[in-house]
């Protein structure tokens, strides 16, 4: 009786001892797959990043190009690039793609830059005129530049007309179509649903809310837009122009007149291209290697010609980790892009709390002796804002002068950070102003009271239990309203106390309307016009400094996350490559773009949080590209 329950447990002691022991190899498997994987990355890196002594450099950016990428965990791309996913939506830094243009203007391995933009998605005007900055300077180096493309839309072939020749394949096309801004309005439907708006709002211009209370655009805001996506449009023509050395009248048609030149042109849009000048040949991709390989020579590891990618350039030139000299004096530049939100954002995004941080970062820090805060923004809440503005008034307390250098975008919100700097500089395409308030909420008492589901009860007062499922009283929406009105006019007196303006002047050039940085310039709103380096030497000049180095203030990682980012940019090295850029062709379906967009804007309104529900955004301030 007493051997059964021996034999039972020597079994499942020595089932137990096979797991364990089977548990262990595998888990040293791991760690040697693990180690081995890190040693090859080491190793191979410098390999795979080989740049012949006569090459071109292919500027050939895949996403969007922005001033600060949103952050991603490193660990998400550690496995999105182990299971072959696709980014969804890459982002490639301006500051990378200026850092390898100018590294390749003084490296003689560097014989000609080539521009490939077929990959790049959004760009503001902004951020392509000072890359089109950056290739000029690149050709004084003497060095030909060439762009080519299997076809080009509005911001790609406007970073190729800089190119000394643009070259096009002759079943392309480049389509010029302008600017415009049209958005979805859904107030028929939120009737038909009996989903009641509540809008509390100033400024004759603040059209952010008007998709949920009309079902088209208001005259006044189709005024403003004309305004501002006017003027882009036409300095977006008169570079064209400018670098193409021809008349803005041979690409700036009517449908009817369009029509006519394709008529002339067979209905190819690649020899209308030709026709107009836009282009300066039609060649084959064989027919581009061929010419390439002429210029630069052949490549050693692949048939075409000698070639290094921006991507694998820009590892060659910019250190994994930053070095700063502790002993310089410095000028701290932090960057604000995307929506200002409240609380503690991620990367990409403006936090009250944590842009508010890093500007304290700058004022307690002794080597920084002045502060360039970096705006890309359609605002967001209005009392981040404040929180972020009330910062940069301790730093400027501190004896330490401010500048604000707006790129894209610096409109409502993200002038309301700006205003208080000693000094404001903007591109002259820079979307700013947009100085208006706004509270916007629904309720759900008609939609709910059709299905019969109803909300009762007693309160102390009548705030007690106002919510979603019950009107809202008009006594409240009266003092949601004098809420809103105040915080234009505390907008007003912000705007007018550091621009040496009366109320009154401001609020004529105010009222939520849209200025363009050059027309802003004009009216007072901007002291300058100039690009982030122009911002830099500023603030340099206002704190007395004759040599400085640039330091960039930015949330920073933890140990886990800094080790798996050291590890995924490494491990890039080992994964398949695209051996030749024509292979990088992508396209871009209008259909998907509308649907991307609209979810975009419901995103942007849907992830506001401002603790008053008072808002400082522009939600029309982005021209469609």
């Amino acid at each position: 009786m007493t051997e059964k329950p021996s034999v039972i447990k020597r079994f499942f002691k020595g089932l137990w001892a096979i797991l364990n022991t089977s548990r262990k190899i595998f888990l040293n498997l791991i760690f040697l797959i693990f180690i081995i994987f890190l040693i090859n990355i080491f190793t191979r890196d410098a390999e795979t990043i080989a740049i012949d002594s006569s090459t071109a450099l292919v500027l050939n950016p895949k996403g969007d190009i922005v001033e600060q990428k949103q952050e991603i965990d490193p660990a998400d791309q550690i496995m999105q690039e182990a299971l072959g996913q696709q980014e969804q939506n890459p982002e490639v830094l301006l500051a990378d793609l200026l850092l390898v243009i100018d590294e390749a203007k003084r490296d003689e391995r560097i014989k000609a830059l080539v521009i490939y933009p077929q990959s790049i998605q959004r760009a503001g005007l902004h951020h392509l005129q000072v890359i089109g900055d950056a290739i000029n300077e690149f050709k004084q180096s003497g060095k030909p530049v060439i762009a080519f493309g299997d076809y080009f839309n509005q911001s790609q072939y406007y970073l190729a007309s800089y190119a000394d020749k643009v070259w096009m394949n002759p079943e392309g096309g480049v389509m010029l179509e302008g600017f415009g801004r049209y958005r979805t309005y859904f107030k028929a439907a939120l009737d038909k649903l009996n989903i009641t708006q509540h809008v509390f709002k100033v400024g004759t211009y603040k059209s952010a809310v008007e998709p949920y209370i009309r079902d088209n655009m208001s005259n006044a805001a189709k005024e403003a837009n004309q305004a501002w996506l006017g003027q882009l449009w036409q300095n977006f023509k008169l570079d064209i122009a400018k670098n193409r050395q021809i008349d803005v009248a041979s690409f700036d048609e009517t449908a009817r007149q369009l029509y006519s030149k394709l008529q002339k042109a067979d209905g190819s849009f690649a020899k209308y291209a030709l026709q107009s000048q836009l282009v300066d040949d039609l060649k084959t991709r064989e027919q581009i290697r061929l010419e390439m390989i002429d210029q630069v020579g052949k490549s050693s590891h692949h048939d075409s010609f000698s070639q290094v990618a921006f991507k694998d350039y820009l590892k060659t030139v910019k250190p994994s980790v930053p070095l700063v000299n502790p002993l310089t004096d410095k000028v701290a530049v932090i960057v604000a892009k995307g929506t200002i939100l409240n609380g503690n954002q991620k990367a990409g995004s403006i936090g009250g709390d944590s842009t508010a941080k890093l500007l304290r970062k700058a004022r307690l820090d002794d080597k920084v002796k002045a502060v360039v805060l970096r705006v890309d923004s359609p605002g967001g809440s209005a009392y981040a804002s404040e929180i972020i503005r009330q910062e940069v008034e301790l730093i400027k307390a501190a004896g330490k002068p401010v500048i604000a250098s707006m790129a894209n975008y610096a409109a409502s919100g993200g002038y309301w950070i700006s205003a208080s700097a000693n000094e404001i500089w903007a591109s002259p395409n820079t979307i700013t102003g947009s100085i208006g308030i706004f509270g916007m909420f629904m309720t759900f008492e008609k939609a709910l009271d059709k299905i019969g589901v109803h909300t009762d009860g007693i309160g102390t007062t009548d705030f007690a239990g106002i919510g979603v499922t019950r009107p809202l009283p008009e006594d409240i929406g009266a003092i949601l309203q004098l809420g809103i009105e105040h915080g234009y006019r505390e907008f007003l007196n912000l705007v007018a106390t550091n621009r040496n303006m009366s109320i009154e002047d401001v609020d004529q050039i105010a009222q939520g309307r849209v200025w363009t940085g050059a027309k802003a310039q004009e009216l007072g709103l901007v002291d300058k016009l100039g690009d982030l380096d122009d911002a830099i030497d500023a603030a340099a000049n206002k704190a007395g400094l004759d040599k400085f180095d640039v330091l960039l203030i930015e949330k920073e990682l933890s140990p886990r996350q800094q080790f798996l980012r050291n590890l995924f940019e490494n491990a890039q090295a080992l994964l398949p490559t695209e051996h030749t850029l024509f292979e990088q062709a992508t396209s871009n379906p209008t259909l998907q773009q509308r649907i991307m967009q609209l979810v975009n804007e419901y995103e942007q309104v849907n992830q506001l949080n401002d603790p008053k529900g008072i808002y400082s955004f522009c939600l029309t301030c982005e021209a469609q590209y």
